[in-house]
């Protein structure tokens, strides 16, 4: 029996989050029968209050939207990948009692990748600009050598895109949304828009498509990501993605490495079906 400790994911809307189903399977596997990890739906006005009722009992707090920022200001430290796109998505709790703030959805990017064989690629595209997209961009400062094409909507869009390129050290050029199917050729193409942002871009998807990293997981498959798999390319999903990251969450938590990457896969796929 280990000392009872609890995660937790925070955020708002909660109820569809996959992490419990993740971070749960990981524990199983590992042995950890005396870990519990729940979800609270809180806004970022809530988030100081909730911070200052958490005892010795907690080992950490996935964080996902709209308090990857907001949580900021209540952390004793936050880590140089953090820091890089101000969000945090990860909150740790040492034995002398201070929060640490991480970001892994930037490294669980650059793994699910790998995972399907991208190591490095000379160019790539993203579809969107919010903050998954500044994450995205962190990605590819990894593991692109060349230019990244933001489509985006808005021309304060496409200077904040411009802006978090040179705070990351890469090649940012943007696009108008309206020309968005250009990206499709793209030898990696991010896509970070809400559901059925992409559906009418499908129709454009070139005969012999490279590489979607669409970070979208429900629904799924997204119509671009079908048509996509229809003509051949390789797909990679919002689940690769959650999965990954929830694995370095896992691990900083718990102390324990490696993490179950396959119980935990399957756990959010059985989860998914249950939908």
């Amino acid at each position: 029996m280990t000392t009872p400790r609890r995660a937790a994911v925070l955020g708002k809307p909660i109820a569809h989050s996959l992490s419990p189903a993740l971070h749960r399977a990981a524990y199983a596997e590992l042995g950890l029968t005396g870990w519990s990890y729940d979800r609270f739906e809180l806004d970022e006005a809530a988030l100081p209050g909730f911070f200052a009722e958490l005892g010795p009992e907690w080992a950490g707090l996935s964080v996902t939207m709209p308090l990857k920022r907001a949580v900021i200001p209540l952390l004793d430290e936050i880590s140089e990948t953090g820091a890089s796109v101000d969000a945090v998505n990860t909150v740790v709790f040492t034995e002398d009692g201070r929060r640490v703030g991480d970001n892994t959805d930037i490294p669980g990017i650059v793994a699910a990748l790998r995972e399907h064989g991208i190591e490095q690629v000379d160019s790539a595209a993203i579809l969107g600009a919010g903050a998954t997209a500044s994450s995205a961009l962190a990605a590819l400062a990894r593991v692109c050598t060349g230019e990244v094409v933001a489509y985006v909507r808005s021309e304060a869009r496409a200077a904040e895109m411009r802006q978090w390129g040179e705070r990351l050290g890469i090649e940012v050029r943007t696009a108008d949304w309206a020309d968005a199917a250009e990206a499709l050729r793209a030898p990696l193409v991010i896509a970070t828009t809400p559901a059925g942002t992409t559906d009418a871009l499908s129709a454009a998807v070139p005969e012999r498509p490279a590489t979607l990293f669409d970070v979208l997981y429900d629904p799924w498959p997204t119509e671009l990501a079908a048509r996509w798999s229809a003509y051949g390319g390789a797909v990679v999903s919002g689940l690769d993605l959650l999965v990954h990251q929830a694995v370095l969450q896992v691990e900083q938590m718990t102390g324990r490495t490696p993490a179950p990457l396959d119980a935990m896969r399957k756990a959010g796929e059985h989860a998914l079906a249950a939908r």
